[in-house]
């Protein structure tokens, strides 16, 4: 019978005990001995034909905690009798007596049945049903389980490190790559030999150097710049230790600079020859005319290369492939292209959208878009923009020959030769244009849309030179003369050009006269030839050679009229055809900038002309004046002699034989006596003269014997 026990709140359902014999009597009912304590079994929930444990998920998943269920209230039953204490062996017919077929049993409900002491064999014959274990417990347990995987994997990890550093031994890193070649795993030797193949054919050509928008090429041979394949390998370093950065590895690359050497004089010196192909200076914004079309021009900034910066980056990088970016510095411009681009809408456009009328007396002139625009000067205004102008000899030059029959130039007075003499031919005074206070307002003109006109402002011109000016220079007999004689056909040429600019030349007391500064550039378009020069001690040929013989003259002519020499420069050489220790060379640059010039002073109370008589073989150079220095010179002995050397011009190239000369010094000493006050000085001037080599053209000859 089953037997209803009082149970706590929250206890399980009353269970039933399961026996072998018949229930005892009521009567004789005795309390359960300690070994007939049962065990409580939960109810189960599905059916147990189905073979499945009670209260177990069949999916693999926790089973949903069940409710209990509440218990049922039973009528009060009489107190049993205690049941007599069961022996061993009746605790073992029972177990034994249990049904094997548990379909007989009703379901949801649980059984009691007796609990069997454990055995040795570690079995007890009872289902536990132990309570949940508290919320710490489980903590406890996961955080077991987890340090034990995380000490697994660490070891795994460990293993793996260690088998990868002894792999790896004595190899270059991982994902070392240099120039582009990849490197990484293998040992020295191999990465070295890998880096000679893939690198090594292309180190001859040419290295492409870039700077902004600007490229050259250099020869990596002639500056000297060689690779070190070792140091480069080495650079690479070894396998690292850290397991961070052996795992980085795996997914990373690490570049690696080739080594290089090189002179680095010698690849400073060839990044100085290539600069100008990579330097660019600032250009400030501005803008230009196709004939009248105006057209804006945008600044550009300049860009100049740090040479020593640029020297370390080529050293570096030139190995690698590819165009070598060399460091700049940027070079600002102060005008903007918004400034440009304001100033051709409101001023370039306007100004040539339109000819000006010039007003002049009895005609007028026209100055066209085209002379406008030609004319008109831009820069910048300091706040980005540019400001104009118009250039005043341009625009002149547009409409002054329109004007010509308006205008009469003044005419200066002119001291000539007449009858072997001086003669004053007078001056004349002109009518001409102010143009400087007739395009005052010009610019205001340019900016009109209508109304565009200009008045020519009429003045008298009188001569730079009167007639009376000229009468009181004192000029009426010849103060210093001096001729020199041979010279060939083409330096003729050029000796009777010179002296005819040169010829009326008039210097007023105190005046500087300047041989290179009264004459200007002296090339073809002022009707100058090649001729005869000496360079370098040896002939050779040049545009306006011959000069040297005028200049020469002159400075003779200039040394006996008492002139104040300023500047003259005798020649390198000795020629045999002018006086030792008194005589002169000039020289202009390709562009007619004076480089030796002769120069004198007019130190007389009159005035000087310079007169000039060419003939086929000598030039004359006459001063007149008023006399007033008596003027002697005297040569010293010629000291300190110097042999020539001997020089062979190789087959092929210009060559002029010559028989040399040797070089010397020598004094020339000047007496001047000023004939207004008997006062006497003397100047001394020292010269010394290189020996003009021996020329040979081709082989030279054999020595004697």
């Amino acid at each position: 019978m089953p037997e209803n026990h009082d149970q706590p709140s929250g206890a399980e359902p009353s269970t039933e005990r399961f026996r072998t014999e018949p229930e005892r009597p009521a009567g004789g009912a005795q309390p359960e001995s300690s070994v007939e304590q049962t065990t409580r079994i939960p109810l189960v929930q599905a059916d147990l034909e189905l073979g499945t444990r009670p209260n177990l998920p069949t999916n693999g998943q926790k089973p949903e905690p069940q409710k209990p269920e509440p218990p049922k209230p039973e009528p009060p039953k009489p107190e049993p009798p205690k049941p007599e204490p069961e022996s061993d062996a009746e605790r073992t017919a029972q177990i034994a007596a249990l049904p094997a077929d548990f379909s007989a049993f009703p379901i949801g409900e649980t059984q009691a049945i007796p609990r069997v002491p454990a055995e040795p064999s570690g079995w007890s014959g009872a289902l536990p049903s132990d309570p949940e274990p508290p919320e710490a417990d489980k903590k406890r347990r996961g955080l077991i389980r987890a340090g034990i995987a995380a000490g697994a994997a660490v070891g795994a990890l460990a293993l793996l490190y260690v088998g990868d550093l002894a792999l790896t031994s004595g190899t270059v890193p991982r994902g070392t790559v240099v120039a582009g070649v990849d490197i990484g795993g293998l040992d020295e030797t191999a990465a070295e030999t890998q880096l000679r193949e893939k690198l090594g054919p292309g180190l001859n050509e040419p290295v492409e150097l870039r700077v902004g928008d600007r490229a050259t090429m250099i020869n990596p041979e002639q500056v000297g710049l060689q690779m070190d394949w070792t140091a480069t390998v080495e650079q690479a370093g070894s396998q690292p230790l850290n397991p961070f950065t052996r795992i980085a590895s795996l997914f990373t690359t690490h570049e690696v600079a080739p080594v290089s050497h090189g002179d680095r004089e010698q690849l400073v010196q060839a990044l100085e020859q290539v600069r100008p192909q990579l330097d660019r200076a600032p250009a400030e914004g501005t803008i230009r005319f196709e004939g009248a079309k105006p057209v804006a021009v945008d600044p550009v900034t300049g860009q100049a290369i740090d040479m020593q910066a640029a020297t370390d980056e080529v050293l570096a990088r030139w190995a690698e492939g590819g165009a070598v970016r060399l460091p700049y510095t940027e070079q600002p411009v102060s005008t903007t292209r918004e400034g440009v681009q304001r100033a051709l809408t409101e001023v370039a456009q306007p100004a040539v959208a339109a000819p000006v009328t010039v007003r002049g007396e009895r005609k007028n002139a026209t100055l066209s878009p085209e002379t406008i625009g030609a004319s008109l000067r831009f820069e910048p205004d300091g706040a980005g923009g540019l400001k104009s102008s118009v250039d005043l000899p341009t625009a002149i030059g547009g409409v002054e020959p329109q004007l010509a029959d308006t205008i009469k130039p003044s005419k200066d007075a002119e001291i000539v030769l007449e009858g072997g003499a001086p003669v004053v031919r007078p001056s004349t005074d002109g009518i001409g244009v102010d143009w400087n206070k007739s395009f005052e307002r010009i610019d205001e003109v340019l900016r009109r849309p209508q109304d565009r006109v200009v008045q020519a402002i009429y003045v008298h011109e009188p001569a730079k030179f009167t007639t009376d000016q000229a009468n009181q220079m004192g000029i009426r007999e010849v103060v210093g003369e001096f001729t020199t004689n041979g010279f060939e056909a083409a330096s003729g040429v050029n000796i009777r050009r010179v002296a005819e600019q040169v010829n009326g030349a008039i210097i007023k007391p105190g005046e500087t006269f300047s041989l290179n500064g009264h004459t200007g550039p002296r090339g073809i378009p002022q009707g100058y030839v090649e001729s005869g020069i000496i360079e370098n001690g040896r002939p050779g040929r040049a545009v306006g050679g011959g000069i040297s013989q005028f200049a020469t003259t002159l400075y003779n002519a200039s040394y006996f009229a008492g002139m104040q020499n300023v500047e003259h420069k005798a020649h390198s050489y000795y020629i045999s055809r002018y006086p030792a220790g008194r005589e002169a060379t000039v020289f202009q640059s390709p562009s007619g900038a004076s480089i030796i010039d002769v120069k004198f002073k007019n130190v007389a109370k009159s005035g000087i002309v310079i007169t000039t008589r060419w003939t086929a073989s000598s030039i004359t150079v006459t001063l007149w004046g008023t006399k007033q220095f008596d003027v002697t010179s005297q040569t010293g002995e010629r000291t300190n002699p110097t042999e020539p050397h001997e020089e062979v011009v190789p087959p092929g190239e210009p060559c002029s034989p010559s028989k040399g000369a040797p070089g010397f010094s020598v004094n020339d000493t000047r007496t001047i006596k000023d004939l207004s006050t008997g006062r006497v000085r003397t100047e001394t001037q020292h010269t010394v003269y290189k020996p003009q080599p021996i020329i040979h053209c081709g082989a030279p000859p054999p020595l004697p014997g």
